[in-house]
């Protein structure tokens, strides 16, 4: 995050003559603001921090520590246009439109989200087969210098190879995030949640991102991080499926030309919900769970006809990496391998439980969400830490490459001072380590750390009863635990699934074999308990209930377990949510995201639209002069993304609202009234014309206006909105919420008796509100 901060006065009016939905200033100083900036409603002051004069990006660059306050709210956050202009030309299209011509839309939509599922299919079938063979190679040459030095002696060095390794494959995958596309970092599932709420997060569906994103995530989980990959495979095809439905790529300046009527924010929301829910089933083999997590974590809109277009790119998405991991594991068409995780299938005795162990499975969820909230509160400290004092690239690449290598030496010491040796048997064991145990045995702390985290999770899951000592899996606990709470956050593409079910199964697991131990056979097989183990942890951890209790039954194949499972994931979140929010809303929350959840805060009634509004506004008349609005557009200090348009006739009565995007698009083909009455216009303008310049709109100080120019008149009646969404003053918030969250607006018009515009509601008016400790607060617009 960048250090500039402004604050920006919301009860003073006077000196804030736009609607709040601003751009980044191109300079500015840092100022660490004091536990005073918390407070509840009422007057907030105005802190100007001048663009100092004497170059202060010299000091700034000195500055070891950025100061950072969770309770401010980011001004370079813009919204997305999920409400459609129905202005002339859009319902000209749609009328000019045959009955035949909106079916072969329709089928365009299906057609795009089958490509969707095969695409995010084939990138998790990429990721899953060179994690597999990295891994192997790297586990591989570590078991073979292990094996040379445990008799002849010297097994630091395979200490140092195994550090190594690891820390060469982080090195790679965090120099591409941090140098070529932080956005990559992480998940990804935070970014994809605030797309899909409405918030513009600057390059998060990119290609490069993409790119960066998988090869990322190959290094970070062949480096033998407490990562998984199944995370960053939800943004994964969030990105494919934005770049698809586009029918271009402008990282590479190609255009397909095909799918241009989806060339708009709300149609390819709509698409990058179903890339979620396809990246998800990819992940899991869990096509049902991926819409459930769509609906549940992310999307703003929903309908039956959405619903099915997003299941059938799920099942597209899992079928084809299903299909070609057959083919690679030479059993073409065994399609025994769904997701990228496999959890395999429980037995028939394992599967079994009796009415009494549910209130012991409620208890281990109450576990599973004070360990979670454990783990979130850390991580938010850690967090903020970064932000202070690892903010620069070098500094975040090196501490990734410590954490890889203290990894790797944590592994090796718990493995070197285990005593937990177990026979081979039948069953194979990938890459088991005998180190100090007899001939025909295998150290059973290997088993854990020894392995890729899937594999890992997997054993914890169906390894026969006796195989692990209660103080082996308790410090195998502890140590994960804390690499990974470590780990979440560094500069590489990683997610948190997995390590919190390795974490949970292996606590749980430790609560089999204790109940065991005081109940003789009652509890004999500790794997059902290590499955309520991973689902209590990952529930406490990341707060998801429905769509979390689906993938897990279709993960493991297990829906006799449904409804522990399910009690489970609520009795987490609860415990946890009475803590310290989940992970990533912390996450959201400290990059200063306005993000809107889904309901108001529950003691907000007592303020009205009138209050919360930014007001006066800067309105245009329908036949505007060409200086004017370039001059408006060009003032950085009020750049704003909508303006309200007005009657030229006294009163100026409401009658429409044009986009920023929309007035550029019209100024740089010179749609002026002169022209239109002269020969000088070649054609009309068309909504292709603005689809073109969708993205990435140009800047208003790339079009040039001659001074002849600028004193022509634009007429913006046909290109207006001319029935914005409009409330009265008195409108209580909750009600104003409600309305601009479930129809995904980014502009809502105030507007009185006579419809005069009185005042501008934008995301970051409502956003700033919320419940804190003290009641209804108000937080700081900064620029962060």
């Amino acid at each position: 995050m960048s250090n500039i901060m402004k604050k920006v006065s919301w009860s003073s009016r006077e000196d804030d003559p736009g609607v709040a939905e601003r751009t980044p200033l191109l300079n500015g100083t840092s100022r660490q603001f004091s536990s005073s900036d918390i407070f509840r409603i009422g007057r907030l002051s105005t802190v100007d921090l001048e663009d100092d004069k004497d170059g202060s990006s010299s000091e700034l660059n000195q500055t070891e520590e950025i100061p950072h306050n969770e309770k401010l709210l980011s001004v370079r956050y813009e919204s997305l246009d999920y409400d459609n202009s129905e202005n002339q030309l859009f319902l000209e299209e749609e009328r000019r439109m045959s009955l035949l011509g909106f079916r072969f839309l329709e089928f365009k939509r299906w057609l795009v989200c089958a490509f969707i599922g095969i695409f995010t299919g084939l990138v998790a079938c990429f990721i899953d087969i060179v994690v597999e063979k990295l891994s192997d190679l790297k586990y591989h040459a570590v078991k073979q210098s292990i094996v040379k030095f445990t008799e002849a002696g010297g097994l630091c060095i395979s200490l140092i190879l195994w550090a190594t390794l690891n820390a060469a494959f982080v090195l790679v995958g965090s120099l591409m995030v941090a140098f070529i596309e932080p956005v990559a970092a992480g998940s990804g599932i935070p970014q994809i949640k605030c797309y899909l709420n409405g918030v513009k997060i600057p390059r998060v569906v990119r290609l490069k991102t993409l790119l960066v994103k998988v090869f990322g995530v190959i290094c970070s989980v062949a480096g033998g991080l407490a990562v998984g990959k199944e995370g960053p495979m939800i943004h994964s095809g969030a990105v494919i499926a934005a770049g698809i439905s586009q029918g271009r790529t402008t990282s590479l300046k190609k255009d397909f030309k095909i799918f241009e009527y989806f060339r708009r924010d709300t149609e390819k929301r709509d698409f990058v919900s179903a890339g979620a829910a396809a990246g998800v089933s990819a992940a899991f083999g869990a096509p049902v769970g991926g819409v459930l997590f769509s609906l549940e974590e992310g999307a703003s809109f929903w309908n039956q006809m959405l619903t099915w277009r997003i299941f059938f790119a799920s099942m597209i998405s899992t079928f084809t990496l299903n299909f070609f991991l057959s083919i690679y594991h030479g059993k073409p068409g065994d399609l025994s391998n769904p997701g990228l995780i496999n959890f395999g299938r429980f037995e028939d005795e394992v599967k079994e439980y009796n009415l009494y162990e549910i209130p012991i499975f409620m208890c281990m969820g109450v576990i599973g969400g004070i360990i979670g909230a454990l783990f979130n509160s850390l991580n938010y400290w850690l967090t903020i830490f970064r932000i202070r004092y690892v903010h620069r690239p070098f500094l975040q690449v090196a501490e990734a490459v410590l954490v890889a290598s203290v990894t790797a030496t944590v592994a090796f010491a718990m493995i070197y001072f285990s005593e937990d040796c177990k026979s081979l048997g039948e069953e194979p064991v990938e890459h088991p380590l005998q180190m100090f145990c007899k001939d025909g045995e295998y150290n059973s702390m290997a088993t854990a750390f020894f392995n890729t985290p899937e594999k890992s999770v997997r054993s914890l899951f169906h390894d026969p009863p006796g195989l692990y000592k209660p103080q082996t899996l308790g410090l195998f606990t502890l140590s994960y635990f804390l690499l990974a709470c470590w780990t979440y956050g560094l500069t590489v593409s990683a997610g948190v699934f997995i390590p919190s079910l390795l974490i949970g199964a292996a606590w749980g697991r430790l609560f089999g074999i204790c109940l065991a131990t005081s109940s003789n056979s009652m509890f004999a097989d500790p794997g059902r308990y290590a499955l309520i183990g991973a689902a209590a942890q990952l529930g406490g951890i990341v707060r998801m209930t429905l769509s979390l209790t689906v993938i897990i039954v279709e993960a493991t194949g297990n829906v006799t377990f449904g409804l522990p499972i399910m009690l489970v994931l609520i009795t987490a979140k609860i415990v946890g949510d009475y803590f310290v929010e989940g992970l990533y809303d912390i996450h959201i929350k400290l990059q200063s995201v306005p993000f809107l959840h889904w309901e108001p805060p529950p003691t907000s009634h007592a303020l009205t639209a009138r209050e919360v509004m930014s007001s006066p506004v800067i309105c245009f008349k329908q036949v505007e002069k060409v200086g004017k609005i370039v001059d408006i557009l060009s003032n950085t200090s009020t750049n704003h993304n909508g303006f309200p348009v007005v009657c030229d006739q006294e009163p100026k009565r409401l009658c429409g609202l044009i986009l920023r995007s929309q007035l550029i698009v019209l100024l740089k083909h010179k749609v002026f009234v002169e022209r239109v009455n002269s020969s000088l216009i070649q054609r009309k303008l068309q909504l292709k014309d603005f689809r073109d310049a969708y993205p990435r709109f140009p800047p208003i100080q790339s079009i040039h206006v001659s001074q002849d120019e600028r004193q022509c008149m634009m007429d913006l009646r046909e290109f207006m909105n001319p029935t914005p969404y409009t409330v009265p003053q008195e409108t209580s918030l909750p009600r104003v919420f409600k309305l601009f969250r479930a129809l995904g607006l980014r502009h809502l018009v105030v507007v009185d008796d006579e419809n005069k515009v009185m005042g501008l509601v934008t995301r970051k008016d409502l956003a700033r509100y919320h419940l804190g400790k003290h009641g209804l607060e108000e937080l700081h617009l900064a620029q962060t």
